[in-house]
């Protein structure tokens, strides 16, 4: 290695599988890479979560661990179509930057398209510059000053 240079590495998953769960497969959180989320996924407030059938839970696997997450909720309104709210993109900090993020929310955008939403919208902090990065990279519109992305 040439001096000044450094080299960044980052383990590569290349069987990553991308599924959305319905009430019947909220076992499979029982298995969550340590780490993933400050908070524990508890999978009966999951179960819960996906029994409205308003909302939708997308996972990564790696060799049935759970690796990252999406979800998101369907909103009906009385005077306007369908949107769709996304509500969390988390991937484990040791596989990131390897598309696992944009599968996710690729997965979950599929989803709420196939229930007739019209809109898609996410809220994110400044702060937050990988959602930020990633929404702007699947084509998102954001609002001045960045906190609401649109599809």
């Amino acid at each position: 290695m040439m001096p000044g240079y450094w080299v960044r590495r980052v383990r590569v998953v290349a069987t990553i599988n991308i599924r959305n769960l319905g009430p019947e497969e909220a076992h499979i959180l029982d298995r969550v890479r340590a780490g993933l989320s400050d908070a524990p996924l508890d999978p009966s407030q999951v179960w819960a979560y996906l029994a409205t059938r308003i909302n939708e839970l997308v996972v990564a696997l790696d060799a049935g661990e759970v690796v990252g997450f999406a979800c998101g909720t369907a909103v009906m309104h009385p005077n306007a179509p369908m949107a769709f709210m996304i509500s969390n993109v988390v991937v484990h900090p040791d596989i990131r930057l390897q598309g696992i993020g944009t599968r996710l929310l690729r997965r979950l955008m599929e989803l709420a398209e196939d229930r007739g939403c019209t809109h898609i919208w996410a809220r994110a902090s400044a702060e937050n510059t990988a959602f930020n990065a990633l929404a702007k990279s699947l084509g998102a519109q954001t609002t001045p000053g960045g906190q609401v992305h649109h599809w």
